[in-house]
């Protein structure tokens, strides 16, 4: 099921060499000054990988999940705060606008965006509730003139450069969860603020922050899909992210194998190369174990997303072990490297910090498993 096509190869061949060449050698120093890499978004754009899997007819490269996946796991073993930076634009703020989406809308806000011209982001999370998407507070009150919007979302990747948000506000409270809708706003907008850039442990060349809400109005035209969808919206979407940072945590594990292997055939100890070392070689062994089942099961719910089938248990486990592998890699790594490992001389230290966020967003590593549970 999973030989790659030559299109598949020529992407991963494509998107392996941009990372050498144009990530790999600046992500320490974007991590460093947590400096957004615009430059190398520009370029990933033109390359068509914000919008890996949206039709040409929408400003996309019209390829597909499978081809997304791969990309994303090459583009983040070179630096994953680019990998999370095209996920949210691919993921989270393309496709559920494709799918749900007006032609007023998909004019506006997906052409200009799958063609990496501008840049989306998500607004779902709140400071009061993070897995439990149905207790929003955020609120859409509809009036002749549009929606006012008054809340604040929390966690927001690409808030400070991004040009529109999708965000899911409560337009009918007595509903619960079927009176959360989805809205597409436009960035800067009058009573929209931005709070300040979190300062974090990894993913630090990408921007976090706050949405502010204050009488925000929208248009009812932004409205994405029907009034009382958001929430159908919101858990189908995050299914599509959750390949996409199972991606990214492919990229950094992979990422940190590969460091490993090139230090231990050159570090001595012992009087010969620590790869010799039988402790060595099982810390190889068992990151390559995992990675190579992780991304068998990125793929396969890649696989399922591009035949149209249901993929949520699938997507789920792939996020769950592609995480956890990305963890466990960069922690042996660490270990392969001793005290080196620990300094930022090495890119080691990084993966480490990196690869920690990718069991919490888009799902912690406890919701997938009750994901995974519900659909067994």
């Amino acid at each position: 099921m999973f030989d790659l096509s030559e299109t598949h190869e020529l992407l991963r061949k494509t998107c392996r060499d941009f990372a050498n060449k144009q990530l790999k050698p600046v992500a320490a120093e974007l991590d460093q000054k947590h400096q957004y890499p615009e430059s190398q978004i520009k370029a990933l754009g033109k390359m068509g990988l914000m919008g890996v899997f949206m039709p040409d007819s929408h400003g996309g490269a019209d390829l597909d999940a499978l081809a997304y996946a791969i990309a994303m796991e090459e583009i983040s073993r070179g630096c994953a705060s680019c990998g999370v930076v095209m996920s949210v634009n691919n993921s989270l703020f393309c496709d559920p606008i494709y799918k749900y989406g007006s032609e007023f809308l998909h004019q506006n806000f997906l052409k200009p965006y799958a063609s990496g011209q501008k840049l989306g982001c998500f607004a779902l999370s709140e400071p009061g509730n993070g897995s439990d998407a149905a207790a929003a507070k955020t609120t859409a009150t509809k009036t002749s003139d549009g929606y006012l919007l008054n809340g604040t979302k929390a966690w927001i990747t690409n808030g400070y450069e991004a040009n529109a948000a999708i965000v899911f506000a409560t337009t009918d409270a007595s509903a619960g969860h079927r009176g959360i809708s989805a809205f597409v706003v436009p960035m800067p907008t009058k009573g929209l603020s931005l709070g300040k850039k979190e300062d974090k442990l990894g993913i630090r060349a990408s921007s976090t922050c706050n949405l502010i809400f204050e009488d925000c109005l929208i248009p009812h035209g932004n409205l994405l899909g029907d009034e009382g969808a958001g929430f159908k919206i919101a858990m189908s979407t995050l299914d599509g992210g959750r390949i996409g940072i199972a991606g990214q945590a492919l990229g950094i594990a992979q990422a940190a194998l590969e460091d490993s292997l090139a230090y231990a055939k050159e570090r001595q100890s012992f009087g010969k190369p620590i790869i010799k070392l039988q402790l060595i070689q099982n810390k190889i062994a068992d990151m390559a174990l995992r990675i190579e089942s992780a991304r068998l099961l990125t793929w396969k719910a890649a696989h399922l997303k591009d035949k149209g089938v249901r993929f949520t248990k699938e997507a789920a486990m792939a996020k769950l072990a592609a995480s956890e592998t990305a963890t466990f890699a960069a922690h042996q790594a660490m270990q392969i490297f001793g005290g080196n490992g620990y300094v930022t001389e090495y890119p080691v230290e990084r993966y480490y910090r990196d690869a920690r966020i990718t069991e919490i967003y888009e799902g912690t590593s406890e919701i997938q498993r009750l994901v995974i549970a519900a659909n067994a």
